[in-house]
């Protein structure tokens, strides 16, 4: 299979179901799903995003080799929703390396803050944030203070996971 033209044929879930199958067979596949993925071409990068997140759910040790290139990306200016939201989704999942604690955290931190964040993303990043803090005590109260701030202007979704969230922050010492 052509990775790259089964990706541009169309964008819906049974075609992602068949590209995740494929290239959840062979790393070498998914390493090429890979650098579609980190590429700079606009749709292919944001449809591989919908492969790359259900790989995370399935296969996460596909993704362990690459996952110091994803957090990187995530830094690129103008990246589509669909990026950051499967990357920051896979991120929940991960056991992320104490070298990237720092970046992940800055990352997450600032879709948290942001305005105009998507509300997936900004939940996904409470979840990742929460994951570090349970290693990183002193990010509590910075992730308590932004998470109550925002709740009475969030969605319904965002109050669940921000209720969630701070429950479980309570029994961080």
């Amino acid at each position: 299979m052509d990775i790259r033209k089964q990706l541009l044929k169309e964008h819906s879930k049974e075609n992602t179901n068949l590209i995740v199958s494929y290239v959840a067979e062979q790393q070498e596949r998914f390493d090429a799903l890979m650098n579609l993925f980190l590429s700079d071409e606009y749709r292919v990068t944001q449809r591989a995003a919908w492969v790359v997140g259900e790989i995370g759910r399935k296969k996460v040790e596909m993704l362990k080799p690459h996952l110091k290139a994803m957090v990187f990306n995530l830094k690129q200016p103008n990246l589509h929703d669909s990026i950051k939201r499967n990357t920051v989704r896979v991120l929940q999942e991960l056991e992320i390396p104490e070298s990237l604690w720092g970046e992940v955290a800055d990352i997450c931190f600032g879709y948290l803050a942001s305005k105009s964040e998507a509300i997936a993303i900004k939940c996904f990043s409470m979840t990742v944030l929460l994951n570090i803090t349970q290693k990183v005590p002193e990010l509590k109260s910075e992730l308590q203070i932004l998470i109550e701030d925002q709740m009475p202007y969030g969605s319904a979704g965002f109050k669940s996971r921000g209720k969630r969230t701070l429950k479980a922050l309570e029994k961080i010492q």
